[in-house]
């Protein structure tokens, strides 16, 4: 009788042991696939890194030719203003001498008019015609329409 016992338990005992070698195989099995899933998203986060670093050099460069393309649009603005009060004083100057308003026809006082802006306009045309289209030389966008924030730049990496 204690025999078997014994064999009926040495059953119960190998089936055991295999249920648990079947485990013990669907774990390694399991650690294995995880291990080739943490490989490719290494693999894939040094792509996106290179990536990431590639377009903050390309967003360096372009914030440097912003800045350039600001001074140099400064100086010509100053430039234009310099210009202007040259050419604001030059008419009032013809204004002012007697043979000037004479010496001038209605079309170059026109022209000329339209050279020095609207502040000039009504002094050199008085019979202006109305237009619906604006034809003075300013910019549609003065620089300061131009927003520029650095405060997305100041991202905490960890």
């Amino acid at each position: 009788e204690r025999g078997l016992q014994l064999l009926e338990l040495g059953g119960s005992v190998e089936e055991d042991y295999i249920r648990i070698a079947r485990c013990f195989e669907a774990t390694r099995q399991r650690c294995c696939r995880l291990e080739q899933d943490g490989h490719r998203a290494r693999e894939q986060l040094a792509r996106v890194e290179a990536e990431r670093a590639a377009l903050e050099v390309k967003l360096k460069h372009a914030r440097n030719q912003v800045e350039v393309e600001m001074k140099k649009r400064h100086r010509a603005e100053a430039e234009l203003e310099k210009q202007e009060r040259k050419l604001q004083l030059v008419l009032e100057l013809l204004m002012r001498e007697p043979w000037g308003s004479e010496a001038l026809s209605r079309e170059q006082c026109s022209v000329l008019s339209a050279l020095a802006g609207r502040r000039l306009g009504a002094a050199l045309a008085p019979v202006r015609k109305s237009s619906a289209v604006d034809e003075s030389c300013q910019s549609l966008l003065s620089h300061s329409d131009i927003s520029y924030d650095r405060t997305e730049d100041d991202v905490v990496r960890s």
